[in-house]
């Protein structure tokens, strides 16, 4: 089993900044991407940003220039540094995996249990 442990949520003013970690644990053989996603009241997940082994990112339109995904291999670990926020980021936070448990299994996602972001006055 894998579990992801996310940390970093809470409440910031609008312009204020957050950091988002998420630590993957467990029958790990490799991690091939890790992201995170978010889910606003009666709106769909949404992907915010994702690293793929290699380094490369991807992020949603809204988001680019403000946020940052990184990850430390050796910690299993991926971080969202959130700056310049706005209300509009508000949501439920999630991080996502796409592990491989052996070298021949197929990768399969699992996800953390969500932090919350609320970005208010």
């Amino acid at each position: 089993q894998v579990q992801l442990v996310e940390s970093g949520g809470g409440l910031v003013q609008p312009g204020g900044s957050l950091r988002l970690s998420c630590a993957a644990s467990g029958s790990i053989f490799s991690i091939v991407a890790m992201g995170w996603y978010r889910q606003a009241p009666d709106k769909q997940r949404e992907l915010v940003a994702r690293i793929i082994s290699g380094g490369s990112t991807n992020y949603t339109d809204s988001v680019k220039g403000r946020f940052t995904i990184s990850r430390d291999n050796a910690k299993n670990t991926v971080y969202l540094q959130m700056n310049s926020l706005k209300p509009e980021d508000t949501a439920v936070y999630y991080c996502n995996a796409a592990v491989k448990i052996t070298r021949w299994a197929p990768g399969r996602n699992y996800w953390g249990q969500g932090t919350q972001v609320t970005v208010s006055s």
